[in-house]
């Protein structure tokens, strides 16, 4: 089943499913004491928290764990949310900070030692260590749109839910953090990396 986040309407294959809820009528009913609302908020959104933690840490578990606390966080955070349809956009921000303090408490360098695209690709050992080792170059907000693009498969209006950043900054940072992959691949001796 796929989720098309802009228009709230759920498709299986090619057939439209029905229509969901938007973020704003799921965050009225979560503060109206319907835990089904904040679920299906969480189900809607826990692959790219998972996704921006797993940047950030470089460990699949822990950001895992780091996306649960954020969830967590939001639950009794949510009165203070004032822009409701930006639901996706504050959780991201409290993600950031559950896993950044999750990578101090455990002392967790910010490696990509987990980027099971890659990985699942015929390369050889080298390559795939070049190109973990090239996104942990990367800046922050750079490894979060490649995990959310490449490792979470999200599309562009997904990602601009959940970043709230336009179609075009994303395409800009994508642009930037390929660009540097390639250098970076180049200079340690892999040639004609197009990404």
């Amino acid at each position: 089943m796929k989720v098309d986040r802009q228009s709230n309407i759920q498709y299986l294959g090619r057939k439209k499913l029905v229509p969901q809820k938007s973020d704003s009528a799921l965050v009225n009913g979560a503060l109206a004491g319907d835990a089904d609302s904040f679920t299906q908020l969480c189900r809607r959104y826990y692959p790219a928290m998972v996704a921006i933690a797993h940047s950030i840490i470089g460990d699949r578990h822990l950001a895992e764990d780091a996306a649960q606390q954020a969830f967590a966080d939001a639950v009794r955070k949510l009165p203070q949310l004032r822009k409701k349809e930006k639901f996706a956009a504050w959780l991201t921000v409290i993600c950031r900070n559950a896993a950044f303090d999750l990578a101090r408490k455990t002392d967790v360098a910010r490696a990509s030692n987990d980027l099971s695209s890659v990985a699942a690709e015929p390369h050889t050992d080298d390559m795939v260590q070049a190109i973990k080792d090239a996104v942990t170059g990367l800046s922050v907000s750079e490894r979060e749109i490649i995990f959310l693009r490449f490792y979470d498969g999200m599309s562009y209006g997904e990602i601009s839910a959940v970043l709230g950043i336009s179609n075009q900054a994303i395409n800009g940072r994508l642009r930037r953090a390929k660009k540097k992959i390639a250098m970076l691949l180049t200079r340690n001796g892999f040639e004609e990396v197009s990404l």
